[in-house]
């Protein structure tokens, strides 16, 4: 049985107050109803509000898996937890971090993809949930979620199949990336594996070119 997407969000940046000062961001995001276009940068209804180091070819569609959602709710009970709670894109099930490798594309309704980077948040996310601790347990959790590049653009919705297309033959998953970017794999072979990826974003390449 494929993978599938649960849910879609879109959102445009807005303005909130952090420390005082006036910050714009596109991390509030709130799920569509209907099929919704997936251009090359972004789906249509949603922006990114620091194009410095958010959006791009390379990070233009956020994924974040369904299965995540109960360790959440578990972590932090009273806080309540829609779709898209993490700024997600697309909210899938069937797509885990451990089992999905940079460099494999999917087909999604009309449109094409390919998984680029793992997501380290910035504070933002805190901004977001209102706690100082949020960046910390987020990247505690290893649930990072990951980035897609657009192939073909077209129309996605709701309990869309996700349906592999190409499996990456470096098999550098999105956990193994994320732990090595994290500095708790040390594995020279895994950072060459990953180098070696066609579709790795640009700014993992640099930091992980770096390391060696």
């Amino acid at each position: 049985m494929n993978p599938t997407l649960i849910s879609v969000q879109v959102g445009l940046p807005r303005t909130v107050l952090c420390n005082g000062e006036e910050v714009s961001t596109g991390i509030f995001k709130s799920p569509v109803q209907k099929r919704v276009r997936m251009n090359a940068l972004d789906l249509e209804g949603d922006q990114q509000a620091d194009l410095s180091v958010h959006g791009g070819p390379d990070k233009a569609v956020y994924v974040y898996p369904s299965e995540h959602y109960p360790y959440w709710k578990r972590q932090l009970p009273h806080v309540e937890f829609p779709w898209g709670s993490f700024g997600e894109n697309l909210t899938t099930a069937g797509l885990l971090e451990n089992e999905v490798h940079i460099g494999d594309s999917f087909a999604i309704g009309t449109a094409e993809v390919v998984v680029t980077q793992p997501r380290l948040p910035c504070f933002k996310l805190n901004l977001k949930f209102n706690r100082d601790d949020m960046v910390k347990r987020f990247l505690a959790s290893h649930y990072s979620g990951f980035y897609l590049r657009v192939l073909r653009e077209g129309e996605v919705g709701a309990g869309d199949e996700i349906v592999p297309v190409h499996r990456d033959e470096n098999r550098v998953s999105v956990l193994d990336i994320f732990r090595l970017y994290l500095g708790e794999s040390h594995s020279s072979e895994l950072r060459s594996r990953a180098l070696q990826v066609k579709y790795l974003s640009s700014s993992w390449r640099e930091e992980l070119s770096a390391q060696t």
